[in-house]
């Protein structure tokens, strides 16, 4: 009896342990992105919620800004981060360990400036209280921006907030721009503030979204990042064809967004999952390499 009782206690304890140790290797075995609020993120958040992502081993880290997904990101806490350009470019300078894999949308009218004035009085304003993410794509728009209505830069007096921050700003009189993308506009516009300008009306910057991983991810989970490609894919395919429905799984992820504001959202972006030929010769040279993507 003594002799069954520890062959049963030592199967139960080996059981135990086995699972444990199961558990703990699934867990080891996640792979971590990095990612923030943007519409073009939809199809993520959307995986996230049908449950599609826990099922391939994918998790997300959602954070407040794209400069805040890149740091956790380069810290090592995350093993795949979604970017622009610019996050990607300063992620290549700053580690290099980070490859463009899966091709997401690009901003068409979803990056913006918004102002309390008018662009003619911004044009003439003696000085320009400017907020927006320093560390990210906003820079670039502003840069854009300023040089296209031949602002001069020593009017500027910035100030560098994450985009949950940025969306407290009041509007007084003094001249204010705001650089921002949706869904954040949706409360900021609320308070009284207008596009001046966008994505949309700045030809000179494309901007490109993307999901890009670090090389023991690709080197490992060719598989599953093909797995992924493809429920993103699905995902974006059923966004458009019942944009109500995803609607109700996304929404926690965007804000106060009503779903007014999210038709008028997706339609900020333009979907390249499947990128043409010529805007894959575009961003060639802004070091996407069509090799390194699954599409």
């Amino acid at each position: 009896m003594r002799l069954f009782l520890n062959i049963l206690t030592a199967a139960v304890l080996t059981f135990f342990l086995f699972s444990c140790s199961s558990e703990q290797n699934a867990a080891n075995d996640r792979i971590k992105i990095a990612t923030n609020s943007w519409i073009g993120y939809a199809p993520l958040f959307y995986a996230k919620e049908t449950g599609e992502l826990d099922k391939l081993g994918f998790s997300l880290i959602t954070n407040v800004s794209l400069a805040e997904a890149a740091d956790v990101y380069n810290v090592g806490k995350a093993d795949m981060v979604t970017t622009t350009q610019h996050e990607y470019h300063a992620l290549k300078e700053l580690i290099g360990d980070v490859t463009p894999v899966i091709l997401l949308d690009r901003s068409n009218g979803g990056d913006m400036i918004l102002s309390n004035l008018s662009l003619e009085k911004i044009k003439n304003a003696p000085h320009i209280t400017v907020y927006l993410e320093v560390d990210s794509i906003n820079a670039e728009l502003l840069q854009e921006f300023i040089k296209k209505n031949r602002i001069d830069q020593k009017k500027l007096s910035i100030i560098n907030e994450d985009q949950q921050k940025i969306q407290d700003v009041q509007n007084t009189k003094e001249p204010t721009l705001i650089v921002t993308y949706t869904p954040y506009d949706v409360s900021l516009k609320k308070k009284g503030f207008g596009e001046i300008a966008s994505t949309r009306n700045i030809h000179e910057l494309v901007v490109i979204d993307a999901l890009c991983a670090r090389k023991k991810v690709i080197d490992q989970h060719k598989d599953r990042l093909a797995a992924l490609k493809q429920v993103i894919d699905q995902k974006i395919e059923q966004i458009k064809r019942n944009p109500k429905r995803s609607f109700g799984y996304v929404k926690k992820y965007l804000g106060d967004m009503s779903y007014e504001d999210y038709l008028a959202s997706l339609q900020s972006i333009e979907w390249i999952n499947h990128p043409s030929k010529e805007l894959l010769d575009v961003i060639a040279g802004m070091g996407y390499k069509e090799k390194d993507l699954i599409k």
